[in-house]
């Protein structure tokens, strides 16, 4: 079976967001389609075909989430070792060829979110981080292309989602 690496920030997230889902939204929705159903002729109901669409939606979110809920093992990277790249670790690169510096944030697949610098641990330039130590320098394929990093700094820093 995978494990789902993530921090309890992630794990608080997603277990609010199935809740949401079965105690707010199915319900609400269930309720709509009850009522659409009343209105009569099915075949030429929009409200009807309508909810019936969005409680599909929202069972198969239901189960993706579920799934991940399972699988989801809690890590707290704060009392991991920061010396060398590993979850939960901030990671600042430098572009060897423009100078240019990003900041990354390793994560699990459900915090991740690029503009804020969350990245999955499972993303291909996560994967080439692992075990780096400041100085390194290494060649990253990415799906854009090669581009040369040098690990500028590593450290933890509190994950907000």
């Amino acid at each position: 079976m995978d494990k789902e690496p993530m921090t309890l920030a992630g794990y608080n997230k997603v277990t609010a967001e199935l809740d949401y889902l079965k105690n707010k939204e199915r319900p609400e929705t269930v309720i709509a389609l009850d009522e659409a159903r009343q209105l009569g002729d099915l075949k030429e109901n929009a409200e009807y075909h309508s909810a019936k669409e969005k409680l599909k939606f929202i069972d198969v979110q239901i189960a993706e989430i579920s799934n991940i809920i399972s699988k989801a093992v809690i890590v707290n990277p704060e009392v991991l070792p920061h010396d060398r790249v590993s979850f939960g670790s901030t990671v600042s690169l430098i572009d060897v060829e423009t100078d240019e510096e990003f900041t990354y944030t390793i994560v699990g697949g459900v915090e991740s979110n690029v503009e804020k610098g969350f990245i999955s641990f499972n993303s291909p330039l996560a994967k080439q981080l692992m075990g780096k130590v400041e100085g390194d320098e290494f060649t990253a394929k990415l799906p854009g292309g090669e581009k040369v990093f040098e690990v500028f700094a590593i450290f933890y820093k509190e994950i907000e989602i």
